[in-house]
């Protein structure tokens, strides 16, 4: 059985950045392809970033590129999210998923979530 948990979220300024973390659990972490998502108020989840099972690929929704960053360390089973230059836009909870064919429109595995708030 996978389980995620994702940690640090927050509330920060405009500009600030803050790293989610995600805890992975279960079976063979490297195997999966793993995505952060998002949902704020009002709005329907939405994709944010995935990262390949080795890493060396990574997808972004255009919101995003160039302040955000997924990365993951398969040794420590373990993904990050590094968000950079936050903006109030960014305000959502942020859900981590995990999926060993990368198919991020129905990921097999989702995390709790966690908050993030950023104000102006």
């Amino acid at each position: 059985q996978v389980q995620l948990v994702e940690s640090g979220g927050g509330s920060v300024q405009a500009g600030g950045s803050l790293r989610l973390s995600c805890a992975f659990s279960g079976r063979t972490f490297s195997i999966y392809a793993m995505g952060w998502f998002r949902q704020g108020p009002g709005k329907e989840r939405e994709f944010v970033a995935s990262i390949s099972q080795s890493g060396g690929s990574t997808t972004y929704t255009d919101s995003v590129k160039g302040r955000f960053t997924i990365s993951r360390d398969n040794a420590k089973k373990m993904g990050y999210l590094q968000m950079n230059s936050l903006k109030p836009d960014d305000t959502a909870v942020y859900y981590c998923s995990a999926d060993p064919a990368a198919r991020f429109s129905a990921p097999r595995y989702w995390g709790q979530g966690t908050q993030v708030t950023v104000s102006s």
